[in-house]
């Protein structure tokens, strides 16, 4: 097949969520069973849904599989991943600000982290964004 013959992928859009303490660790939770790469950690969000925007559809994702209310968003990096089940196009943004008390669910665990990780394996698409976040703190990221 010809690169003109290869069907087109749709995007699908995704809100993530970075959760900064003040101390600079952040929060990654582990995907569900029966969810694409179940066990591997990722930084919480999701779907983009039609009408929403980035910040609104972040808000409802915290709130469904965390319990919090997401009190400040700073839009940051947007980044694409070709996973084998979609094609994502991740608009990751920093939130320092939440409030409530989390609650698993969706029956993930979750850990805050700082480098280097203790938790793995990382979603592949969540590579670049570890970069970035090792080289604000003078660091690196090492993949498992």
């Amino acid at each position: 097949m010809t690169v003109a013959e290869v069907p087109s992928r749709e995007r699908v859009e995704v809100a993530v969520g970075i959760l900064l303490r003040g101390d600079d660790a952040f929060l990654l939770g582990s995907r569900p069973a029966g969810k694409p790469y179940a066990g591997y950690w990722e930084f919480p969000g999701g779907k983009v849904e039609p009408g929403e925007t980035v910040e609104q559809a972040l808000r409802r994702e915290l709130q469904e599989e965390l319990g919090v209310d997401v009190q400040q968003i700073e839009r940051w990096q947007v980044s694409e991943h070709d996973y084998p089940h979609a094609l994502v196009r991740l608009h990751w943004c920093k939130v320092r600000s939440w409030q409530g008390e989390f609650e698993m669910r969706e029956g993930q665990a979750v850990s805050w982290q700082t480098f280097p990780l203790t938790v793995a394996p990382v979603l592949p698409g969540s590579y670049p964004v570890l970069d970035l976040l090792a080289q604000e703190r003078g660091t690196t990221f090492e993949r498992g």
